[in-house]
C-alpha cells in the first residue's frame, strides 16, 4: 500500500467514523472504486485506533472534567446534582 493510498483511507476513516454506518465499509469500498487491494483487517483497526485516540485527545479536558466530578459525586452528596457528575453517571448507565 502506498503512502497516497493510506492517506486517502485514513482521509476517509476519519470522516466517516462518526456517521451511523460502517467505516470499515467504506474504506473498503473506497478500496475497491480505486482499483487497490483491500486494506487489511490490521490497517481498517490501525486507522480506528487513531481516530479513537483523535477524539480522547480533542475531548480531554472534558473528559477529565467530568471524571472528576463522578468520583467527587461518589462521597460529596452536593455534587450529585452537578451536571458533569450527571453526565459521568449517564455514561456509566448507557455503555
Amino acid at each position: 500500500m502506498s503512502w497516497f493510498e493510506s492517506f486517502v483511507l485514513g482521509l476517509v476513516q476519519g470522516l466517516t467514523e462518526f456517521l451511523p454506518i460502517s467505516s470499515s465499509a467504506h474504506l473498503r469500498l473506497t478500496a475497491a472504486f480505486a482499483g487497490w487491494h483491500d486494506p487489511g483487517a490490521a490497517f481498517t483497526a490501525i486507522t480506528q485506533i487513531g481516530t479513537e485516540a483523535a477524539v480522547l485527545i480533542y475531548f480531554r479536558k472534558d473528559i477529565a472534567r467530568i471524571l472528576s466530578a463522578w468520583f467527587r459525586s461518589l462521597t460529596d452528596r452536593s455534587m450529585r446534582g452537578d451536571h458533569d457528575a450527571q453526565m459521568g453517571w449517564l455514561v456509566i448507565v448507557g455503555s
